[in-house]
């Protein structure tokens, strides 16, 4: 893919996770919690330059950089979001403003990041952010299932609010 195809496929994957944070979302723990998170993966890794040729320690310690982001969003947003069980038993969870919080920091984050590649004259491509946001959302997903499965059903103690 080229270059705006890639900025356009993070903008609408980051747009999309964003918007489905500000509304109460069922947890499921289906196939499905995976799909995003291996399309990114795939097409971070068939993408040719996420590493630089021309300054390969840097480059490598750039992308090891935005994997730690990465991983590291994912578990502030994991344990931001808030999870509860209804009084059916069905599971939610949504963005609080930590979350946003946690959005906002790891984006100046990774803008902060990739000035640093730039001003060192590194070539820095889209796969890295993909690779990196596949990150973030597998190890949020894989938190929130498992935060979700620790909650008690409803009636042993549980409360069952928004």
């Amino acid at each position: 893919m080229s270059g705006l195809a890639n900025i356009v496929v993070i903008v609408a994957v980051v747009a999309l996770v964003i918007v489905r944070q500000v509304r109460p979302r069922r947890v499921k723990d289906g196939r499905s919690l995976w799909i995003l998170p291996a399309v990114l993966l795939y097409l971070a890794l068939r993408e040719h330059g996420i590493v630089d040729a021309h300054h390969e320690a840097v480059s490598v310690g750039l992308l090891a950089g935005e994997l730690l982001i990465g991983v590291g969003m994912g578990v502030v947003w994991a344990f931001t979001s808030r999870i509860w069980r209804d009084q059916d038993g069905v599971v939610w969870t949504k963005g609080t403003k930590a979350t946003a919080a946690a959005w906002a920091g790891g984006i100046a984050l990774r803008i902060g990041l990739a000035a640093v590649g730039a001003m060192m004259g590194v070539h820095q491509g889209e796969g890295a952010t993909m690779l990196a946001l596949a990150g973030t959302l597998l190890i949020r997903t894989g938190l929130v299932v498992w935060r979700a499965r620790e909650l008690e059903p409803v009636g042993f103690g549980a409360t069952a609010a928004p």
